[in-house]
């Protein structure tokens, strides 16, 4: 990985022994990250967030499994552990700009504002009342201390990185945060729950809404959203279809539009809000879903200080490889991107997030995109 020209030579994290508490759960990665502080002779404590309670005794609510794993992977390790409920301030903080973004027609990004709002927020400020140093979770990212600076950097496993959903994390709170398994590989991981025996060595990820767990999302979005049918229609004006309602849609998507005839798929490229229209167009590269610039705003930085404007590198969304950009600021809290190839399927509502190098310095909330003024 790429050294990024922010940073000078990093200061070592003291290794000090320390009071932790532990984000455990119920999954592999954070299991792991107790049983290697353990193993360094932290003193741990765990700590289990329970943060929904809307439909908790459904079929497709994990959260009293995954208790009930973060309970028995503490009790193997020896460690104590709450349980703690931070659901109000999910439902208030989290939820409900879910919900505002999707009726919006927008595609939100949870997991960034939960990371933000609960675990480094709510978590952290629990965890330091109870006399913790630093909390520890079990993302896949890293921590270096530059010129008295806590920097995001990202995780060594470019399969696993989870920088992109850190970005929003202020100096303090990265002061007070450490990410044991920054320096590890997947395949590493499960190795050592393996040989330790924790009980959630085998356990799948979880790839559902955070928090939330894993369910359909058509009709878990029902349940607080009105649905409001429509035309999908080409470009041109064209109609070729139905749509059961904006906000279950999102710029890219292939799969179920139920769109038939010949020739090549067909793909979302927009929303028209107006006329309540999907935009959707034939072939995986038709020039409407490529974008050559963006619009964000509700900017948030990892350092003191925002990046000067100037070329970066960015991801437009989790898992894309990096991506060469000009940064321009607009004024107003907002700002541009400027990509020197366009990119494929930039949504409105997910996450622009900038990197120099390894280090992640923050971004913004996608606003538009050059091809919102052109489609239709």
């Amino acid at each position: 990985m790429a050294q990024s020209a922010f940073l000078t030579e990093a200061t070592p994290m003291h290794t000090l022994k320390q009071n932790i508490i532990v984000g455990l759960s119920g999954g592999v990665d954070s299991s792991v990250t107790a049983y290697l502080l353990k193993q360094a002779g932290h003193h741990v404590r765990g700590i289990f967030m329970q943060n929904w309670e809307d439909d908790d005794n459904d079929e497709y609510c994990s959260i009293k499994q995954d208790s009930l794993d973060a309970i028995a992977v503490a009790d193997l390790l020896g460690i104590d552990i709450d349980i703690v409920n931070f659901a109000a301030q999910y439902k208030d903080n989290v939820f409900a700009y879910f919900l505002r973004e999707y009726q919006a027609g927008r595609t939100p990004n949870p997991d960034v504002l939960c990371n933000a709002e609960i675990k480094f927020k709510c978590f952290l400020e629990y965890a330091i009342a109870q006399g913790a140093d630093v909390i520890a979770t079990g993302h896949y990212a890293r921590k270096e201390e530059h010129n008295g600076l806590h920097c995001l950097l990202k995780g060594r496993d470019n399969n696993k990185d989870q920088s992109y959903f850190l970005y929003r994390l202020q100096p303090h709170q990265l002061e007070r945060a450490i990410f044991p398994l920054g320096d590890l590989e997947k395949p590493e991981v499960r190795r050592l729950a393996a040989e330790a025996k924790l009980p959630t060595a085998a356990k799948k990820d979880s790839t559902g809404i955070c928090f939330i767990g894993e369910r359909p999302f058509r009709e878990f979005l029902q349940q607080y959203l009105p649905t409001n049918p429509g035309d999908m229609v080409t470009p041109e004006g064209k109609t070729v279809g139905q749509h059961m309602g904006l906000m279950y849609y999102t710029i890219g998507q292939r799969k179920g539009l139920g769109i038939g005839g010949q020739g090549e798929p067909w793909f979302v490229c927009g929303k028209d809000l107006g006329q309540n229209r999907l935009i959707v167009v034939q072939g995986h590269d038709h020039p409407l879903l490529f974008s050559r610039r963006l619009s964000m705003n509700d900017l948030s930085f990892t350092l003191p200080e925002p990046p000067p404007a100037g070329r970066y590198r960015c991801k437009t969304r989790y898992r894309m490889a990096d991506t060469d950009c000009e940064l321009v600021y607009t004024g107003n809290g907002e700002a541009e991107l400027h990509f020197d190839q366009a990119q494929w399927a930039v949504t409105p509502g997910q996450s622009a997030v900038l990197y120099d190098g390894d280090l992640c310095l923050g971004g913004g909330v996608i606003t538009a995109t050059d091809q919102d003024i052109i489609r239709l």
